[in-house]
């Protein structure tokens, strides 16, 4: 892949915004950060360090298993002021489970992250970004928002980071972008340690998406 902006999104930014999030609010000049697969023991607090070093806010895509091994940790991201969303309870292959599998992947994550903000369902993010048309068509009836991205930083991919960084500067970031990072892993925590301070001179905040009504 040589570009971080997805060819789907094509196709996707013609779905209603209350149905599908594929870029944040531009009343200011932002970016917005979100983390997948969390949280992780060894690689979630030092990422939470470096964003409150830098005064950045982001949103965290949690999976239910994850949630219950490490529960003080993911306290810990809503407590720095963060927000958390809805990644699935086991993170599995969304295509080959039945609507009622998926659906109790949502809701069993859902009552996990409640325990912990209080708010009683939250922005779901399908797990590697697959939307299978019965699942849309189900969040939609529900009011049930799918939060996707503009952005993809593939810090997933083994690359080192040196040449993911020279990418990311070939293709710059617009206010309004979503941003997929992980925290499962220490390459989101290496690019960031470069990309905040020069967001920053760039005049870009830091935000976290708005929570699900």
């Amino acid at each position: 892949m040589t570009n971080p902006r997805p060819r789907r999104l094509k196709l996707l930014r013609w779905i209603p915004d209350a149905w599908l999030t594929t870029a944040g609010p531009t009343d200011r000049r932002s970016l917005y950060l979100t983390f997948d697969d969390g949280p992780h023991p060894q690689h979630t607090q030092p990422l939470l360090d470096l964003l409150a070093r830098h005064d950045a806010r982001a949103s965290f895509f949690l999976i239910g298993e994850q949630v219950e091994k490490h529960p003080d940790l993911a306290r810990r991201i809503a407590q720095a002021g963060h927000t958390l969303g809805n990644h699935s309870y086991s993170h599995p292959r969304f295509e080959t489970l039945s609507l009622a599998e998926q659906f109790e992947e949502i809701g069993r994550t859902d009552r996990l992250l409640s325990a912990i903000d209080g708010r009683r369902r939250h922005a779901f993010r399908p797990p590697r970004g697959v939307l299978p048309l019965p699942m849309l068509a189900r969040c939609i009836r529900e009011r049930r928002r799918i939060s996707y991205w503009s952005y993809d930083t593939l810090d997933y991919s083994r690359q080192p980071a040196e040449h993911l960084l020279s990418l990311i500067r070939r293709h710059p970031l617009r206010s309004g972008d979503i941003v997929l990072m992980h925290d499962d892993g220490g390459q989101a925590l290496d690019l960031l340690g470069t990309l905040l301070p020069q967001w920053k001179s760039q005049g870009f905040e830091l935000r976290a998406l708005p929570q699900e009504a």
